[in-house]
């Protein structure tokens, strides 16, 4: 029987070598390679400033802080996503305020509910780019112009996705980016957060380590002896390792972003008249990153013995999103309430992720397609 794996990594012998040649040098904490990638991750996203940091949550927690989010505040942000998106506000002592998508099929936060929740108290906007697909960029910041509110790109699916010809990270005040083991860009852990600002860029290289004025490496080089603390920081630094892996990644970047999108088109064309089944993001124009392949699936079907009939068939499947307001926590804490965001909830009750990743076959596809509608032929 085939064992086919939700995502998996394409790792080879350049990523061994620089891993190597890291642990040779003896200086594993961040350092010169970070410089490198920082510095090509920037080159890569047409922006000013790339910085490594130890993991998306951190990036999005300091964007946050930079931004000046902070106690009575609201940060209006989508409720299917990963809670670390909805941590990140509440970390600063902001209240997050979600806005609902904008389509049972197409599962981007959807700018007409982002006008519904704007309220004095609201201090900015985060947007996620949901399986490597863009939001509405241009009416979003239209809106946050018009409001005077901060917008945060939540691009953790999207690194290499574009809209109108910019990549997505870029364009709002200040772009996170994780590189957690099942994305496209993998480093096992750390992420990059990125802005044009000087000034918000200065700021994030402060708080990521301890909010000291000099680094390690700067004094391990006699660049500095001593430093200062100038603001209230955290251990969120990148190390030379993940950074090794990080650039070796970039490099094989967009060739595989290629592979997820073959292999996108595959599922589609298969799956186009699978009963039960319906796709999202059909016709989708500007480039994506494919990081996922979302279904819905019919009210008919149960999602549990689906993704049970395709585990015993050698099939890892997942769901993305459980929705993040009707998760415990949020619910007590918050008072949020079922019914509060239809289409969210329609989508986090049928939504299931098929695997995709650049070294699945063609075959793969295919048999994936053939056992889906084997199952679907099943259901009266």
């Amino acid at each position: 029987m085939k064992r086919i794996a939700l995502s998996d990594i394409d790792f080879n012998s350049e990523e061994i070598d620089r891993v190597s040649d890291v642990i040779k040098s003896k200086w594993i904490s961040m350092g010169e390679v970070t410089k490198e990638f920082e510095q090509k991750f920037a080159d890569y996203l047409g922006v000013k400033h790339a910085l490594g940091v130890a993991s998306g949550t951190a990036a999005l927690h300091m964007a946050n802080l930079v931004l000046d989010v902070k106690s009575g505040d609201e940060v209006i942000l989508p409720s299917l996503t990963f809670v670390a998106t909805a941590n990140s506000a509440i970390y600063t002592g902001a209240k997050p305020v979600f806005a609902d998508v904008e389509s049972k099929y197409n599962f981007s936060i959807s700018p007409k509910s982002i006008e519904e929740k704007i309220t004095k108290k609201t201090k900015a906007i985060i947007v996620v780019h949901y399986a490597g697909y863009s939001c509405n960029m241009k009416q979003i910041m239209d809106i946050a112009k018009e409001k005077n509110l901060f917008v945060i790109e939540d691009a953790a699916h999207a690194p290499g996705s574009e809209v109108s010809g910019k990549k997505l990270g870029s364009i709002g005040d200040i772009g996170c980016f994780s590189f957690f083991s099942n994305k496209n860009l993998v480093a096992g852990e750390g992420g990059m957060i990125v802005t044009n600002d000087d000034k918000l860029a200065e700021k994030i290289k402060k708080i990521r380590s301890h909010g000291m004025t000099s680094l390690s490496w700067d004094r391990h080089k006699g660049h500095a002896f001593s430093y200062d603390v100038t603001d209230l920081g955290y251990n969120y630094r990148t190390n030379e390792i993940a950074s090794a892996l990080g650039l070796c990644q970039l490099k094989k970047l967009d060739k595989n972003n290629e592979k997820r999108k073959e292999l996108s088109i595959l599922y589609r064309k298969y799956l186009e008249n699978a009963k039960g089944i319906t796709l999202p993001y059909n016709n989708v124009k500007e480039k994506s990153s494919c990081h996922l392949f979302p279904v819905i699936l019919d009210e008919k079907i149960s999602r549990v013995k689906f993704m049970e009939f395709l585990k015993k068939n050698g099939i890892q499947s997942s769901i993305h999103y459980p929705p993040i307001h009707l998760f415990s926590y949020y619910k007590k804490r918050f008072g949020f309430k079922k019914g509060m965001l239809p289409l969210t909830e329609f989508i986090g009750e049928r939504e299931v992720t098929l695997p995709l990743h650049p070294l699945l076959k063609d075959e793969d596809i295919k048999y994936i397609a053939e056992k889906i509608i084997d199952f679907c032929d099943t259901v009266k």
